[in-house]
């Protein structure tokens, strides 16, 4: 298993994208909920189906093939009061991709999704692409807390590094994808219930 350093971001990413969202600071008891890599069918609708027990509203940031291939799921997800993003089209990786390149599958993606909201596939992405995300008015979304849960990790440890790290305005890293449905699983009930028993609300990032 990787050694799991970024759990929580370290302060020098932050300073590498100084406007980017990696939570968002408040005193109240707020979650923001993201998962990453869907629509997938049978996971992204049980995603749905658990965030509903507890009225918790989520962002989902969208691989844009998935969202053709899957658009009954893609439009379910927006009427329960979600909030879609972008995620590219094809999941590419920032490090190996040009700016031109790159920013094509974003625009791509954004025809789809419909807003600004953009995180990038493995977290990869290069100052220049940065600086041309955010000249085109994209709001670049990382996270405060990653779940790990697409590793080969124990159930367990994957509910740790969510349960441990967490706090008010956090926004955490789930993936509706196949890698991480065991973890996954697991987890989520167990984490919506128990922040929901501490009176949190779970909102989605606002467009």
């Amino acid at each position: 298993m990787k050694n799991l350093l970024l759990i929580q971001p370290k302060a020098f990413l932050k300073r590498i994208y100084p406007n980017s969202i990696w939570n968002i600071p408040s005193n109240e008891k707020v979650i923001y909920l993201t998962f990453d890599d869907g629509p997938v069918p049978g996971l992204t609708e049980w995603v749905l189906d658990e965030l509903k027990k507890f009225n918790a509203k989520a962002t989902f940031f969208c691989v844009g093939a998935n969202i053709q291939k899957h658009p009954a799921i893609f439009e379910r997800l927006k009427s329960e009061g979600h909030t879609p993003a972008n995620h590219t089209m094809l999941h590419i990786k920032g490090f190996k991709s040009t700016v031109k390149d790159y920013m094509n599958e974003v625009e791509n993606c954004r025809q789809l999704v419909g807003n600004n909201l953009f995180r990038p596939p493995y977290g990869q992405l290069k100052p220049s692409q940065y600086k041309a995300l955010r000249a085109k008015g994209f709001k670049v979304v990382f996270w405060d807390v990653i779940s790990y849960d697409y590793e080969k990790i124990k159930e367990e440890q994957c509910f740790s590094n969510v349960m441990k790290n967490t706090r008010k305005g956090s926004v955490v890293l789930f993936h509706d994808n196949v890698k991480a449905e065991k973890n996954l699983r697991y987890t989520l009930p167990l984490f919506l219930k128990h922040f929901a028993n501490l009176q949190f609300e779970f909102k989605a990032l606002e467009i």
